[in-house]
């Protein structure tokens, strides 16, 4: 008897979207994006053609890190809504066949959440032992020499208690202690409360960082060469990147964790997706099992790259052979500088943008949009008096900053941009935003890059792509390609234009980021053979006639 084949999960063929909930869209005038706001703004969505909505959070929370610090993981924030708002979003999303996935933060507490209260009230407190706790060194000073990944130690001494807790980020986002089998109840019922009320998965917040060596020793000064196509961190450089980490993050205890959550999300079919911030493809590809990891998890290494062909091929080729089928491809996020902005600004930016995810949608695995990327939209300079980023505003740096990726969504040329009421000061600025940024005006706009996103992720969906396997059909130069299936896609990566040898056989154009339309595609309607031009950050897909 042939055994039937396992179907697919749910997201196998999907495309995910980013929803930076501050600034999406805002339903109650007060300037900040909230939950009713998205849920008015969902039809976009579904028209767009994305599968799964990422919600970042919107748990109550004092805000010190705009939710980020949470201060109660089942509570909803009053500035975003309620929990019956959360519900409506749910429903209506499901309506429209979109998914929903939340934003959990599980390597740390907002300082203001009940059991971190509980926990400095005193050292025999039931809640002590969910945080960790240490005494000084013998000079009086942090226990070791740990940094926080916002800059300054990773440590703040408690005088009601006299000991020092520990934090990889903001004082107020005090770290868990995942050894504490409390602790790890606690989120199975966290986990199961949300399933519960209907959504689909977690995006899960620094994933890699919950375990931390019992011992806690000292970390030691970076030694790792520099990586020539890194364009470095400017959140985290003046600290953090000064170390190696190998006793604070990517700990072996962490998988466990994630095999037991497995077990949780699993009669629910739930999707667990990791913010697992690691550059070595083999050290992620530990999280991914297949039986009993994380499901997906971002490849941030897209966002820290120069735009080169070496680059971007070096990027795709590494992961795809460590982890094929269980990546989200990322070039942009709340916390870097935008896709457009980085790869050099203007159009110039946005068409090597749309290269790049034209290269991404025939990989296997997930591919993601940021808020605002189908739009081409570039970074904002905010000025350091608006400023909102905790980084800049509590160092003073506002270099560091992420505010300039993370200003509202420009729906409509009107006062306001149709993100918020006309005369309404936004919680961060829309900067020099033009008509031609809004979505109004883009989608009646068959050349624009919104419609070009939207054709891209319509071509991904009708493609024959058979196995997962990559077949890499690009040769030194400006070119990369592979080639899936009876699919090709093609991006030049280079400064000039270029060609390459197609597959033997005709090719039929799917897809060409430079086209202005639909039909308007390299070779037109006609199949291609031999060898094909493409002009830099010119991407096409092609699809094997016969």
């Amino acid at each position: 008897m042939t055994a039937s084949p396992v179907p697919l999960p749910w997201w196998a063929d999907a495309v995910g979207y980013e929803v930076y909930l501050r600034s999406f869209a805002d339903s109650d005038g007060d300037g900040i994006g909230d939950l009713r706001g998205l849920r008015e703004r969902l039809d976009y969505l579904a028209w767009l053609g994305v599968d799964i909505v990422w919600v970042t959070p919107f748990f109550a929370s004092p805000m010190h890190d705009h939710g980020y610090d949470v201060a109660d993981y089942t509570g909803v924030e009053p500035l975003f809504g309620s929990a019956e708002d959360v519900d409506a979003l749910v429903a209506r999303a499901h309506e429209l066949g979109l998914r929903v996935i939340v934003d959990l933060v599980p390597n740390h507490s907002s300082s203001e959440h009940p059991w971190f209260r509980q926990a400095r009230a005193s050292r025999d407190n039931p809640c002590r032992d969910y945080y960790i706790w240490r005494d000084g060194a013998p000079d009086g000073g942090p226990p070791n020499n740990w940094v926080s990944v916002f800059g300054g130690p990773a440590w703040t001494f408690d005088d009601a208690t006299g000991q020092w807790w520990l934090h990889l980020f903001l004082p107020e986002q005090p770290d868990l202690n995942w050894a504490n089998e409390a602790v790890r109840a606690e989120f199975d019922e966290i986990l199961r409360f949300w399933l519960r009320r209907g959504v689909d998965g977690f995006r899960i917040d620094v994933a890699h960082a919950l375990v931390k060596h019992p011992d806690l020793p000292d970390i030691p000064e970076a030694a790792r060469p520099a990586d020539p196509h890194d364009i470095g961190d400017a959140v985290s450089r003046s600290d953090w990147e000064r170390y190696d980490h190998p006793y604070d993050v990517d700990q072996e205890g962490v998988t466990e964790i994630y095999r037991r959550w497995r077990e949780v999300v699993e009669p629910f079919g739930g999707l667990l997706l990791g913010e697992v911030y690691l550059h070595d493809p083999a050290r992620l590809a530990r999280y991914l099992n297949p039986q009993d990891g994380l499901h997906l998890s971002f490849w941030f290494k897209p966002l820290h790259i120069r735009w080169s062909p070496e680059a971007i091929r070096e990027v795709l080729r590494s992961a795809v052979a460590e982890v094929p089928e269980h990546l989200a491809w990322v070039q942009g996020s709340h916390d870097r500088s935008r896709a457009a902005t980085r790869f050099g600004g203007g159009d110039l930016g946005r068409g090597r943008s749309l290269a790049l995810a034209t290269l991404f949608m025939g990989l296997p695995g997930v591919p993601f949009l940021y808020m605002g990327e189908e739009l081409g939209l570039d970074d904002v300079a905010v000025p350091p008096e608006r400023s909102q980023d905790p980084i800049a505003v509590r160092h003073r740096a506002p270099e560091r900053a992420r505010d300039n990726c993370r200003t509202p969504m420009p729906w409509e040329p009107v006062p306001g941009h149709g993100f918020t009421a006309a005369g309404v000061e936004p919680w961060l600025p829309f900067g020099d935003r033009r008509p031609q940024d809004t979505v109004s005006v883009q989608r009646d706009d068959p050349s624009s890059w919104l419609s070009r996103w939207r054709r891209l992720i319509a071509v991904r969906k009708s493609c024959d792509l058979g196995a997962p396997g990559i077949d890499w059909v690009d040769r030194d130069g400006g070119i990369v390609a592979y080639r899936r299936g009876r699919t090709v896609f093609a991006a030049n990566c280079g400064d000039a234009s270029a060609t390459f040898a197609l597959p033997a056989g005709g090719w039929r154009p799917l897809f060409d980021s430079a086209a202005p339309a639909m039909d308007g595609s390299a070779g037109g309607d006609r199949a291609v053979t031999g060898r094909l031009a493409l002009d830099a950050a010119q991407a096409v897909i092609l699809q094997h006639e016969g």
